[in-house]
C-alpha cells in the first residue's frame, strides 16, 4: 500500500528531529510536525473506520484533537509522540487486514474540503494517498523552516 511508504518517509523525517523541534511551530505555519503526525493517524481512522460505521482504533478525544480544523493544543511528551509514531504504520497494517476481511461494507458519504465526495472505501483510499502526500509536503517544509531558523 502506497500510504505505508509515505508514512515511512514521514517517520524518517521525524527521526532526524528533536522532540522540541517536532513540537515547535515554524514561522509562517499554524501547526507543527507533531500535529501533522497525529493528523495522519486521526484522518485515516475517521475517513476509513468512522465513515464505515466501524470502531476507530483511537479515542474520540484523539480524533477531535487531530481531526480537520484542529490545531496544536500544546507540546507532546516523548511518550505521546512514541504512541503516535507507532500507530502511524501499525494502523496501516490493521487497515490492510480489515480490507482483506471485507469489513468496509457500509459507508457514509462524505464531502471533503478538497471538493471530493467520498462514496466508498475505495474512493477513500485514493483520496488518502493525496492527503498523506500533502501532509508529507507540509512536514518537509516545516523541517526546512525549522532548520533555517536556527
Amino acid at each position: 500500500m502506497e500510504i505505508r511508504q509515505t508514512r515511512k518517509n514521514v517517520l524518517a523525517i521525524a527521526d532526524t528531529l528533536t522532540l522540541e523541534e517536532i513540537n515547535r511551530i515554524p514561522a509562517g505555519f499554524n501547526n507543527n510536525i507533531a500535529w501533522n503526525l497525529g493528523h495522519l493517524v486521526a484522518s485515516q481512522q475517521i475517513l476509513c473506520y468512522k465513515l464505515s460505521g466501524l470502531p476507530m482504533h483511537i479515542s474520540s478525544d484523539f480524533a477531535v484533537s487531530y481531526g480537520k480544523g484542529s490545531k496544536p493544543e500544546g507540546p507532546l511528551s516523548q511518550e505521546n509522540l512514541n504512541e503516535i509514531t507507532s500507530n502511524i504504520v501499525d494502523h496501516i497494517s490493521t487497515l490492510e487486514s480489515d480490507l482483506k476481511e471485507n469489513k468496509f461494507t457500509d459507508f457514509n458519504s462524505y464531502q471533503t474540503s478538497y471538493g471530493i465526495r467520498l462514496e466508498n472505501i475505495s474512493e477513500t483510499l485514493q483520496f488518502m494517498k493525496m492527503h498523506e502526500a500533502l501532509h508529507l509536503g507540509y512536514i518537509m517544509a516545516q523541517k526546512r523552516a525549522l532548520l533555517n531558523s536556527t
